[in-house]
């Protein structure tokens, strides 16, 4: 079907778009109009990744040919640090001024016949696709999108600007990597991204936190006087060299931009025009942006055009509405997994001082894997040298995966660290765990797990979830977990107890009938810190009295001496997921009016104190951890900020680890789901708080965990749902990975050598 296409906005979407339209049916009448001169633009050199040009390659080889051989080309990153400097190869980037690839699709545009319109500020796109007869209009207009701003209702857009100041300058330094330089001066951290686009040009972006920004008074000074101080603090890298400026209408502190992230709940709008629905579709930044920090602003624009105009090509003859709704299903998706990305980049990059104290060898791994794109394994197909090098630096002399390595929480050994997560498997009759659990933790132990937790044990048979959770309140309790303890340390691991009260989450069924939902029949009173039904279903607990308070510390102290004469090499307190404890911390369920309810060192107060009770009676050799909800995931609840102090006040407490899970504090969560979603609070808390963390969640391959602990991320690891399929999990991944680091247990060594057998041929 011919169709009028007009594009509004001639960047990298627009005009791409338009010339892969124009090439799939040369009948199209499309047309682009664009606000500048021709052949004229505004900024300095984009960064495109091998993978992104291979996508320019099948979608138009002629096209991807011309800015092919315009490219400047690299494998290298270089990052300088606290007077060192380490070379990474094998990354894979391209670098082209941004005024040379719009020439390229604006030249090419032309010789396909796709009509370009110059000097045109669109204030009425209505009129203008009313002009043109458009049947498709593409609103590739930028960052600033006004026809977003028009149709804000439909596109329904999130704007979220971002902490750090930057300016994008060039210079005539010509780097040979792509560098990251960081400079710290008396009230911050400055860093500059560089990297060459021509033969004698390189982009030059100088980036700080807002507040440094501020501190140096730059927010006051001239264009002039900017590029002055950067070219001064940036000196040792650009080799006599000066830094400019392209950006002469703009004044004084206007060149320091802070990054807008862009996300729009819907790319298509409707509107009526003349006699017929017309579709307005969002491109390019228009739609999303991704931070410049994993270079994907032009990639986004361009694999937009090549996803929309596929769509278009696999669709002939589909209803217009069908073809725009499979298009934005499937981008959308692609695109969200670039802005997590961005996101976890962008975070990097802002709070640069969480990780100076790091070594530059860590730094720079941290770096390279900061949007946790880049994995463990994915360096090593960049660059293995490298990759081994570090490991051996991390390992303290020996090349050996970083999940492999020991751990020691003060006196206590790790043999590697990975973590049997605790998970509940509702089998304990009257609280005392049997042959289900001996076979369950033991199997695991033999699995190669550096620590095994034991699921959340309650106190008292009311702290309980369900009538199959574990208890440690009598004898008969704690001699059933000596037996499995003793087996445990047989198998040379180590094992722990998480100990826990249900609070207002109590006396529900089991979790393979209607999990958190009330028992049918036979409930059990609740309390918690207030009234608050965990659901419409559950019960209203009493809210605790002081009294009920000192009476559960001293249940907490009396499990805590049962769970050390038991064996118990770890200790672990439950306050996270809205049991108990975690209702106190969550300013969502605790509506406290006393000394235990209000900011948040009071919501704390009471765990706080549960906790202390427990480290005074616990062994001073044996470590104790504490989980949290970093996160509450709904509107009011707790965030990663609070997370942090929360993490502080139980360091102080003497926690010597915290294990950072997020959400189930309400059924009003809304969790931000993906691999390793929950590691960012991990890293966090470790890097800002300075304890060691468990990371948890989402971590389900060898991959995942040695990138983790890798990159300073998280101390430990906590493996769930991946330990449930299998109990070997450590033994296996690390077969994979080829490691002999792990001992297998000797009666499984035949089957160990033929698997790795298996392995080595496979490879």
């Amino acid at each position: 079907m011919d169709m009028n296409i007009l594009c509004i906005g001639g960047g990298p979407a627009g005009l791409y778009f338009a010339l892969l339209m124009k090439q799939q049916n040369p009948s199209h009448r499309i047309t682009v109009v664009e606000r500048n001169r021709p052949y004229d633009t505004f900024g300095w050199g984009v960064v495109l990744s091998d993978q992104t040009l291979d996508n320019l390659r099948v979608a138009d080889p002629h096209t991807a040919q011309l800015i092919g051989d315009a490219f400047n080309h690299w494998d290298d990153i270089e990052v300088f640090f606290k007077g060192r400097s380490v070379r990474s190869t094998g990354h894979g980037f391209c670098g082209i001024g941004r005024k040379h690839l719009l020439n390229i699709l604006q030249q090419r545009c032309e010789e396909l016949g796709v009509e370009l319109v110059f000097e045109t500020d669109v204030s009425d796109d209505q009129a203008l696709a009313q002009q043109y007869q458009a049947d498709l209009v593409i609103a590739s207009d930028g960052l600033n999108s006004r026809i977003r701003t028009r149709y804000a209702a439909t596109y329904q857009p999130d704007i979220d600007v971002r902490h750090c100041r930057f300016v994008w300058l060039g210079t005539h330094k010509t780097f040979d990597a792509f560098t990251f330089a960081f400079e710290q001066t008396e009230h911050g951290w400055f860093q500059a991204h560089a990297y060459k686009y021509d033969a004698n040009t390189s982009t030059f972006i100088v980036e700080t936190p807002d507040e440094v920004w501020r501190a140096h008074g730059l927010d006051q000074m001239s264009q002039e006087e900017a590029i002055a101080f950067c070219q001064k603090l940036f000196a040792k890298y650009l080799d006599g060299h000066a830094l400019m400026s392209n950006a002469a209408h703009l004044r004084g502190s206007a060149i320091w931009i802070q990054f807008p992230r862009v996300i729009c709940n819907s790319w298509v709008h409707w509107e009526t025009l003349g006699d017929k629905p017309t579709p307005v579709v969002l491109m390019g930044d228009a739609a999303h942006t991704a931070h410049y920090s994993i270079g994907s602003g032009t990639k986004l624009a361009l694999e937009d055009a090549i996803d929309l105009a596929n769509t278009f090509a696999t669709h002939p003859g589909a209803d217009m509405r069908e073809v725009l709704q499979a298009y934005q299903d499937r981008r959308s998706v692609e695109v969200l997994k670039i802005q997590n990305a961005a996101r976890n980049s962008t975070s990097w990059f802002e709070h640069v001082d969480r990780y100076t104290h790091m070594e530059i060898e860590q730094f720079t791994y941290s770096l390279l894997t900061r949007s946790q794109r880049i994995s463990h394994e994915n360096l090593r197909l960049r660059d293995r040298d490298w990759l081994q090098s570090y490991e051996a630096w991390l390992s303290g002399g020996r090349v050996m995966p970083p999940m492999l390595m020991s751990f020691t929480l003060r006196e206590l050994r790790l043999k590697n660290r990975i973590v049997v997560s605790p998970m509940a498997t509702y089998n304990a009759v009257d609280g005392v765990v049997g042959d289900f659990h001996m076979v369950h933790l033991g199997a695991r132990a033999l699995g190669g797990a550096g620590l095994v937790m034991v699921e959340m044990t309650s106190p008292t048979p009311e702290g309980r979830i369900t009538p199959g959770c574990p208890g440690l309140w009598n004898d008969e309790q704690q001699h059933a977990f000596e037996r499995i303890t003793r087996f445990v340390h047989q198998q040379q691991a180590h094992i722990g107890l998480q100990l826990g009260h249900s609070g207002a989450k109590g006396s529900t069924q089991l979790g393979w009938q209607a999990i958190d939902e009330p028992l049918p029949q036979g409930n059990w009173p609740l309390m918690a810190a207030s009234p608050v039904a965990y659901g419409v279903n559950n019960q209203v607990p009493k809210a605790m009295t002081h009294a009920d308070m000192q009476a559960t510390v001293s249940e907490f102290v009396q499990a805590t001496l049962r769970a050390d004469a038991a064996g118990f090499d770890w200790l672990e307190l439950h306050c996270a997921h809205g049991y108990l404890l975690s209702g106190f911390i969550c300013p969502l369920t605790n509506l406290r009016d006393d000394d235990f309810g209000g900011s948040l060192d009071k919501r704390c107060r009471f765990p706080l104190q549960v906790f202390a009770a427990m480290r005074a009676v616990w062994p001073a050799h044996k470590p104790m951890s504490v989980r949290i909800s970093a996160h509450d995931w709904a509107p009011g609840g707790n965030t990663d900020d609070d997370a942090v102090e929360i993490a502080r006040l139980f360091k102080a407490a003497g926690c010597d680890l915290i294990d950072v899970s997020s959400g189930q504090t309400t059924r009003a969560a809304k969790p931000v789901y993906g691999r390793m979603y929950q590691t960012p609070f991990a890293d966090r808390i470790r890097n800002e708080v300075h304890i060691a963390t468990m990371a948890v969640g989402a971590i389900s391959e060898a991959d995942h965990a040695n990138s983790i602990i890798a990159a300073g991320r998280a101390d430990l690891c906590a493996i769930a749902r991946p330990h449930l399929a299998d109990p070997n999990w450590t033994l296996h991944e690390a077969a994979k990975l080829g490691s002999k680091d792990l001992v297998w247990p000797q009666p499984y060594e035949n089957g160990r050598d033929q698997l790795y057998r298996l392995l080595g041929a496979a490879r």
